[in-house]
């Protein structure tokens, strides 16, 4: 009986996702061991894909924002609100898509030739994961 108790009352761990720098500091991580960066190309690793995660933060908020007034649509059968809700994600959708290819072409740019030949041979997704930097973007794979 305490056993089930307890089981009843025990809570799953909870997960704390990585916070914006967390995961810029292990994308940079990744990549200076794949490719060898130089502490220069790491500090513009860091300044860019700061820059695309503070932008893609705000951009999934406004994704969420925008499929829960889809869902809000959807149960109302409000055509006009689903038509508006699917525009919004559209265009957020376009918005992650830029952030991303821009900051994996800034990032590239700061790649000696032999270092964007590796990068290249990463595939889709690259060393940061599905989103995360990597060839696609580039058109490669």
């Amino acid at each position: 009986m305490a056993f089930t108790s307890m089981l009843a009352h025990a809570q799953p761990p909870t997960h704390t996702p990585p916070t914006p720098a967390q995961i810029v500091a292990n994308q940079v991580a990744r990549l200076t061991k794949l490719l060898d960066l130089t502490s220069a190309q790491q500090t513009s690793a860091t300044t860019i894909f700061t820059t695309e995660e503070t932008a893609l933060a705000t951009i999934r908020t406004s994704l969420h924002t925008a499929r829960t007034a889809l869902q809000t649509a959807i149960k109302s059968n409000d055509p006009a609100g689903i038509s508006a809700q699917a525009s919004a994600i559209g265009g957020l959708t376009t918005q992650e898509v830029q952030a991303q290819g821009t900051a994996d072409a800034e990032f590239y740019a700061t790649l000696t030739a032999d270092q964007q030949s590796k990068y290249e041979t990463l595939g889709p997704g690259g060393p940061g994961g599905p989103g995360g930097p990597g060839p696609q973007a580039l058109g490669t794979h």
